[in-house]
This record gives structure tokens, C-alpha cells and sequence, in this order.
């Protein structure tokens, strides 16, 4: 991954917090060089017997004119600093500041080109996001428009069927909205987390056949929501020990699993096998999970990107029959509610498929 603004942050000081021509260092100089002068010309006074109103003279325009010499480098970045600061404030992102000094305000035109970095993505991902959002709303109000327009203009029957048909567009537009409310929630930190112990095997249990349920529900449909609606893959769990427990929300946990399970159910081939792994982590009621499917897995250039969201991936033929490919938000929301524990989600080697692994650090240790 290329040198982005955290990288920069945390490159620290190269002078190691002692910087040879720091902005102390120069006024000092300043002050110092001062004194010299205005004694030199004295000294030389003395000697040549000159009038003290020209060696006070002298030494009132040498001093003015190195204090200029220094003022304006100083001044100067600052103006700079000032203008890209300006254009950053009307929302240009564009300009930075040249980082060209080795003193305090060096350090601080990076901070500020490094603030810039950061404005400019998060408006860019802001745009995206209006453009993404924009797009995966469309499509089901399309649908539900063309749907009443054909009962209005009397070209198709208010019967069942076709009530079916706007309800499935209905659900569709219901859950990608829950789902961005959700997102919101989780970005703006307003989601508490109601952490307590739980029994594994029974909780994962539960996820396992609820998802069977749903996908029984939704075949019949069609709803085309973005959850998968496939009777087809065999979803396995894998819990040991069997009377393994954990410490975490399980309400943020479900999401994790459902959304996991789900992408794996849609990339997976006909008849294809999802297996859910439980074990005990390294700590106290820790507790590490493994989701992995027999599709086409993810190329590891993605594997980054592949949290994003609106990202669905890059694979030939993404997802499998009886799936629309989703919106490209559950593997983000997966990833926030494992941040919010404080644990790690990532794709992890597999000789097949795909393996998503997560790691929930259990409850906190007290200290003693």
C-alpha cells in the first residue's frame, strides 16, 4: 500500500525532537549577530575615534536589515500556509504547502498537507457514497414505479402475483435503507455495545437456521433484496470445545455471522458447502471465527478493498444463482461491528475459496 496520510503522520521527527535550524535556534541568532555588530562597530569607534551617532547608525541598519532577512523567512511559508489553508476552507483539496524546512513550521506545513490528504479522501468518499447510494435506491423505485404505472394504466391485473412484485421491490428499498441506517449508526459511534457471556454452539446454531430460513422464505419470492434466496448450499458448524463461551454483544455478533454467511452463500457453486469454525482465542472468554466457502475466492489484491463499502469484488462470475449481488454494504457493516468489540476481521490464506477470519478479544482483563 502506497504512503497515505497515516504514513506520513507517523513518520516521525528525523531530527529525533532536536532541530538544528529551528525557529529558537534563529532568533537567537538573530539576537546573538545583534550584539556582535553593535559591539564590533563600537570597538572600531573606539579606536578610529568615529562619532558614536554613526556607529549607533550603522548598527541600526545592519540589525534592521538581518531582522528582515529573517522575518520574511518566516513570514513567508506562513503566507503560503495561510492561502492553502483558505482554498481547503472553500473546498479545494487540491493545494498543498511545500515542505521544504527543517523547522517548527515545517512540521507544521506537513500536518497541514496531511490534513489536506485526509479532507480530500473523505470527500471523495463522500461523493462516492452520494453516487453509490444514489444508484442502489434507483433500481428498486424503478421498479416499484414500473409496477404501479402497469396497475394504473390498467396493462396488469392488482392481482397477487403482481402485489407480490411490488412488495418484493418494497422489502428490497426497506432493507438497503435499514442497512444504511445501520452503517450511520456505526460510523457516528451511537450503537452501544451490550457485551455479556453466551454459550457458542447454541448462539451459532440459532444464526445457522435462521439464515436457512430466510433463504427458504425468499426463494419462493424471488425478492431480489440482496440476501441470498439459495436452498442449495449445505452451511456447516464447527464448534470446539462444545461448551465454548464468549464474551461480546450478540445482537453486533449476529450481524458479523449473517452478513458472513450470507457472502459466502452467494459466491459459492451449486451445492457448495459454507462451514462456520468457533474457537477459544488467547484470552479470557475470547473467541475466533472462520467462515469459509468453496467459490472462487478473492484475489488478493482485493483483499484490502474487499470491506470497503460498495465493493462487490472482482471475481468472474461473482456470485451464484438466485442472488442479485447484494449492495456491497454487509461485509462494511461486518467490519465496523468487530471494530466496535475492538477485535479484527480480515481474508486469510485458503487452498479454496474464500476464509474470512475474525477475532473478538473476549472480556476486558481488570486490572489488579
Amino acid at each position: 500500500m502506497s504512503d497515505g496520510p497515516a504514513a506520513r503522520r507517523g513518520s516521525g521527527d528525523p531530527w529525533g525532537g532536536v532541530r538544528p535550524f529551528s525557529i529558537k535556534t534563529k532568533l537567537g541568532a538573530l539576537v546573538v549577530i545583534s550584539v556582535l555588530i553593535t559591539t564590533g562597530l563600537s570597538m572600531i569607534a573606539v579606536h578610529t575615534k568615529t562619532e558614536l551617532r554613526f556607529i549607533t547608525v550603522f548598527s541600526m541598519i545592519a540589525t534592521l536589515l538581518i531582522t528582515q532577512f529573517v522575518a520574511q523567512s518566516l513570514t513567508s511559508p506562513l503566507d503560503d500556509m495561510n492561502a492553502v489553508a483558505r482554498s481547503i476552507s472553500h473546498g479545494d483539496y487540491t493545494r498543498r504547502v511545500r515542505e521544504n524546512r527543517r523547522d517548527e513550521l515545517g512540521d507544521l506545513a506537513q500536518t497541514i498537507n496531511v490534513m489536506a490528504d485526509e479532507l480530500e479522501a473523505q470527500d471523495r468518499q463522500r461523493k462516492e457514497l452520494v453516487a453509490n447510494v444514489s444508484h442502489e435506491l434507483r433500481t428498486p423505485i424503478a421498479g416499484l414505479r414500473a409496477v404501479l404505472e402497469n396497475v394504473v394504466d390498467g396493462i396488469a391485473e392488482a392481482d397477487p402475483e403482481t402485489m407480490r412484485t411490488a412488495l418484493k421491490q418494497t422489502e428490497r428499498l426497506g432493507r438497503l435503507v435499514e442497512t444504511l441506517l445501520d452503517l450511520s449508526r456505526l460510523d457516528n459511534g451511537v450503537v452501544p455495545l451490550r457485551q455479556r457471556r453466551f454459550e457458542v454452539w447454541p448462539y451459532l446454531s440459532g444464526v445457522l437456521k435462521e439464515a436457512n430460513m430466510v433463504a427458504s422464505a425468499r426463494a419462493g419470492m424471488a425478492s431480489g433484496s440482496g440476501s441470498h434466496t439459495r436452498t442449495d448450499v449445505h452451511l456447516h458448524l464447527d464448534v470446539s470445545p462444545p461448551e465454548l463461551t464468549a464474551h461480546a454483544d450478540p445482537e453486533r455478533i449476529h450481524q458479523v455471522v449473517a452478513n458472513l454467511i450470507d457472502n459466502a452463500v452467494k459466491h459459492s457453486p451449486p451445492h457448495g458447502r459454507v462451514t462456520v469454525k468457533a474457537r477459544r482465542g488467547p484470552q479470557p472468554e475470547s473467541l475466533e471465527l472462520e467462515i469459509l466457502d468453496e467459490g472462487p475466492g478473492i484475489p488478493r489484491s482485493e483483499w484490502r478493498r474487499v470491506f470497503e463499502r460498495f465493493n462487490r469484488g472482482a471475481a468472474p462470475r461473482p456470485h451464484g444463482p438466485g442472488s442479485d449481488g447484494g449492495t456491497g454494504l454487509g461485509l462494511a457493516i461486518a467490519r465496523w461491528a468487530v471494530d466496535l468489540h475492538g477485535g479484527r476481521i480480515g481474508v486469510a490464506e485458503s487452498e479454496r475459496g474464500c476464509r474470512i477470519l475474525v477475532t473478538l478479544p473476549g472480556e476486558p482483563s481488570v486490572p489488579s
